[in-house]
């Protein structure tokens, strides 16, 4: 941080330059005149608009392909290019960036549901730096307000030319690149390290629980094997909730905290209702412990054993539930078809070790996401650190 100050009061004595962007490049349109047939085995390849919303850097090594015909006027994609999205459901996720951070030779094309802009002189801007300069909270926070709508936010180009943006001298920009591209690899393997052992833990959570057909295991309903406390639930709508420490509980977890509790130990949750139950984006099967809270959005469950509430909450989340689920204004999966599923009932050694082997994998599965938090907060602090330029 000091050697990046004493840059800029060496190179910069009456502070960094900024400037809109109107002054320092201009804008481009994606593809037109396209239909949807353009996009099925195309002959170049092809932007999407989830590529430059999902990444700083723009990924190019992709699969996606658009038809463009010989002669065809299109706008083609160039090293430092800024690649925008026109439009979202909010104004927060409105003009998301992306930067061509990779020099290429083969033409690409960009969706048209996004736009870009081109500087006037790469010789003194980093694509890399601005990658992280338009993601940064100053940038986006005038990006959010070139948004307009009311269900749907749209980019005013009018207003996006106004956009302020600094020019530190080049080599500012590239030794704030090296410092944030180390906090980036750092999250980046974390996130790979995580990923791994999702794929361990499932992979062992299979083999470990396929028991069908193994000889001493008897099968039960879950209607058998615990007690349900639906009746004890009570929903408090958020207008009537008095907040304080206790966990309110719904369908996928913790909803609110609030002044008071219902239920005190250790119990099972599963979701009664929402699109997560066919989805399966979070688990649909959390323990819950202490003094909580429970709507009527989540069947709660109470076993004799602890280990017998784990070894279910992993069996559950392990198990297709679609024919327990019915239809309706969203899914649902009601009392009764939840105590007909059916459950293996091992022996309680063998409960005992399963719970304990997955349980292992669970807590590397936690001790990274939570370093893989730390590690993300520490780059957003010296993104908006090193990026916090006068002007």
């Amino acid at each position: 941080m000091n050697q990046i100050q004493q840059l800029i009061n060496q190179m910069c004595p009456n502070g960094v330059e900024w400037k809109t962007l109107g002054e320092v490049g201009t804008f481009f349109n994606g593809v037109t005149g396209k239909s949807k047939k353009d996009f099925d085995n195309g002959n170049a390849k092809f932007i999407s608009y989830m590529n430059v919303f999902s990444n700083p850097k723009l990924k190019i090594d992709v699969d996606d392909t658009i038809q463009i015909n010989e002669g065809e006027k299109q706008n083609t994609l160039q090293y430092g290019d800024v690649i925008f999205t026109t439009s979202s459901e909010t104004p927060d996720e409105s003009g998301m960036s992306s930067v061509l951070t990779t020099h290429t030779d083969e033409k690409i094309y960009l969706n048209s549901f996004c736009f870009g802009f081109r500087f006037n002189n790469l010789e003194i801007i980093s694509p890399d730096f601005y990658s992280y300069i338009f993601r940064s909270e100053r940038l986006r926070n005038q990006i959010i307000k070139c948004a307009n709508g009311v269900t749907r936010f749209n980019i005013s180009k009018a207003s996006f030319a106004k956009v302020k943006i600094p020019l530190p001298p080049l080599a500012i920009q590239t030794r704030i690149v090296e410092i944030l591209d180390h906090f980036t690899n750092l999250t980046a393997n974390l996130t790979a390290e995580l990923n791994l052992r999702r794929k361990q833990f499932e992979h062992y959570r299979e083999k470990l629980l396929s028991l069908d057909g193994v000889e001493g295991v008897e099968w039960k309903k879950l209607g058998e094997v615990a007690e349900n406390l639906d009746s004890k639930r009570k929903p408090i709508t958020s207008s009537n909730r008095v907040s304080g420490d206790i966990p309110y509980y719904g369908a996928s977890g913790i909803v609110d905290y609030v002044d008071g509790f219902i239920f005190d130990g250790d119990y099972l949750l599963i979701s009664e209702d929402g699109a997560n139950l066919l989805s399966r984006n979070t688990p649909i099967a959390f323990s819950i412990s202490g003094k909580t809270w429970v709507n009527n959005h989540a069947h709660i469950l109470y076993f004799e054993k602890q280990f017998c509430r784990k070894f279910v909450e992993y069996y559950i989340n392990k198990i297709d539930l679609t024919p327990y689920i019915s239809d309706g204004a969203q899914p649902k999966l009601n009392q009764a078809n939840l105590n007909r599923i059916s459950i293996p009932y091992p022996s309680e050694d063998t409960q005992h070790s399963i719970v304990s082997i997955l349980d292992k994998f669970t807590a590397l599965i936690v001790n990274i996401e939570k370093e893989l938090a730390l590690r993300q907060k520490q780059y957003e602090y010296y993104r908006e650190e090193l990026l916090r330029f006068g002007g």
